[in-house]
């Protein structure tokens, strides 16, 4: 399997994470954020279907973390936040995980790889780090959903 096979199954098998795990998300907010996830994995897999097809490619730019911190503003207005379920943390763990492993094998293909592929191998990498730090705040959110909403300003997001 070459790497544009493989960077893609592993795409598609984060867009599958993803959506599961959107339709069991215990708050409509949440599970909403899990949906731009998974829409984010299938702009990745349709790139590096272009890279294999030597069509080259750049990701769209993407809002994500705005349209993130929206989403954790209006759920904190509406309310009902007990709703969020901490029995969903292991799952979001899982999908951290698979993150980091995805970044980092972007992280090091792109040292391998032509001048071409290397910006696009560096842009995937990037995103698929907002994906964990996205999946860190809902782990913080549903975890400890009193202090985050003390900060929930994000002024942290300012970073990316």
């Amino acid at each position: 399997m070459d790497v544009y096979d493989y960077a893609m199954q592993m795409e598609k098998d984060g867009e599958k994470l993803y959506r599961e795990a959107a339709s069991r998300a215990s708050h409509v907010g949440i599970g909403a954020i899990l949906t731009m996830l998974a829409d984010a994995e299938v702009a990745h897999y349709d790139l590096f279907k272009k890279m294999k097809e030597q069509k080259g490619g750049r990701l769209p730019e993407a809002g994500l973390l705005k349209d993130v911190k929206n989403i954790f503003v209006r759920m904190k207005e509406a309310g009902g936040l007990e709703a969020a379920g901490v029995s969903e943390v292991e799952l979001y763990k899982k999908a951290q995980d698979i993150e980091k492993k995805s970044e980092n094998f972007y992280r090091d293909y792109a040292s391998k790889a032509d001048e071409a592929a290397q910006a696009s191998f560096i842009q995937v990498a990037d995103e698929e780090n907002r994906h964990y730090f996205v999946l860190q705040q809902i782990i913080d959110f549903v975890s400890r959903p009193q202090q985050w909403l003390e900060n929930a300003e994000w002024y942290h997001l300012d970073e990316y």
